[in-house]
């Protein structure tokens, strides 16, 4: 890549020079790239898929910046119902997910429309509507930064949680390459989500098609504008910027009496709506927040950088809401998008 930037890999367009950026297209290359990094006698590198979760220092990256761009999809009968998928870490998800649909194989019909790439996924244990990553994942193949070699990990050793996972708590060490899915051929998942069930017009625990899930799980999130639009004025933006933050028993009850949604997560545990509790301390779609950083014109979770923005910005408008949140209600927020690249 000639002068790459750390902006030129991210959807929020932010972030300063990169020492060596190299793209892996070709899984058989990446014995090669190991090898180059190894002679540069660095230590791990920087992995990027879409770049659609991070936010990425106006400092830039001093080390190597991995951009994985290797696709393909392979498709293998276990048994009368059930297809084992593997699938190359820089195939888009969305992609994925439309090939799913296709054939007619459920599973993740939920994650349809989620940015990004297929091995980022289980980094965030990636969901929607009551599904996650997590339900169809087999095993991975990943890189082992530190003990540098190739590793196997079946689903149960990804310590897959509620938007987290062993990946994501090791930041560096770990460079997914395959992710393989056991998805099945049948009806989809029941519908849990009373979004998604009205979207379809369906009752909760109906199993429509996969093609039905997908199809509106595609149409409720361009509705609630959850689906990147490059043209668009909110093409620069990394998706929600606050998890749904825990809560205990008595805050729920609390909250929703004031009207804030209250759910209970894949990890049993309960969650408040961080953009309704965004729009409890006075934002809404379409607000300034600071010089270059909006909220979306349609959603006031999703922040958009804009021009002027910069990266030191947007994370303290990040750092400012949650606190400005905390002091309102004494619930805490964290972020969604991941800190990467040489900090100040």
């Amino acid at each position: 890549m000639d002068h790459p930037t750390l902006g030129s890999m991210t959807t929020l367009q932010l972030g300063g020079p990169v020492t060596n950026a190299l793209r892996v297209s070709d899984p058989d290359d990446w014995a090669e790239l190991v090898r180059t990094i190894a002679d540069r006698q660095e230590g791990a590198p920087l992995t990027l898929g879409h770049g659609s979760n991070v936010i990425a220092s106006d400092a830039g990256h001093e080390g190597t910046v991995v951009v994985m761009n290797t696709r393909g999809i392979t498709a293998k009968r276990l048994d009368d119902t059930t297809v084992a998928v593997t699938v190359q870490a820089g195939h888009p998800l969305a992609d994925l997910t439309s090939w799913a649909a296709t054939e007619h194989l459920a599973g993740i019909e939920c994650l349809a429309g989620i940015p990004g790439t297929v091995g980022a996924a289980p980094v965030q244990n990636a969901g929607a509507y009551g599904q996650q990553i997590s339900n169809a994942l087999d095993h991975l193949t990943a890189w082992d930064w530190d003990m540098g070699r190739l590793r196997t990990l079946p689903a149960q050793a990804c310590r897959l949680r509620h938007r987290d996972s062993r990946f994501k708590n090791a930041p560096g060490r770990w460079t997914v390459l395959t992710v393989t899915l056991h998805l099945t051929r049948s009806p989809a998942a029941p519908v849990t989500y009373r979004p998604l069930a009205d979207e379809l017009d369906v009752d909760l625990g109906t199993r429509p098609s996969v093609a039905e899930v997908t199809a509106a799980v595609l149409a409720n999130r361009r509705r609630r504008g959850l689906l990147l639009d490059p043209q668009g004025p909110d093409a620069r933006q990394a998706g929600s910027v606050f998890l749904n933050p825990r809560v205990t028993a008595g805050q729920a009850a609390r909250w929703s009496a004031a009207g804030c949604p209250v759910h209970t997560d894949s990890d049993g545990q309960l969650r408040a709506s961080a953009g309704w509790l965004l729009e409890h301390v006075g934002y809404r779609p379409g607000s300034k927040i600071a010089d270059g950083v909006h909220c979306s014109e349609r959603r006031t979770l999703t922040l958009t950088a804009r021009g002027g923005a910069t990266a030191t910005t947007f994370a303290q408008v990040l750092t400012e809401l949650a606190a400005q949140v905390e002091k309102a209600t004494g619930i805490t927020l964290r972020p969604e998008p991941v800190l990467v690249g040489t900090r100040p």
